[in-house]
């Protein structure tokens, strides 16, 4: 698609990138973080941790910008993102 502008401020923006850390043993396999992910992140690996979960793993690393939406949804805190 093309725009018929641009922003006054686009040369000024700079997308963050994250990286998402999982704390395995932690995690009850819930899927809050896999199912609202807005850039579709992560992924429901086929490992079972500790506890007999599923936990996530990270699927596509590049598409993190650092929201922190996994983080704060997460019920068990095993989940935590750090902009880099």
């Amino acid at each position: 698609m093309k725009l018929w502008r641009k922003p006054l401020d686009q040369d000024r923006v700079v997308v963050p990138h994250g990286e998402i850390h999982l704390i395995l043993e932690r995690c009850k396999g819930c899927q809050l973080c896999v199912t609202y992910c807005p850039r579709s992140v992560l992924e429901m690996s086929n490992l079972f941790n500790a506890k007999g979960y599923h936990p996530p793993q990270v699927g596509f690393p590049g598409r993190c910008v650092a929201c922190g939406l996994c983080a704060m949804l997460c019920p068990e805190f095993a989940i935590y993102v750090v902009e880099v």
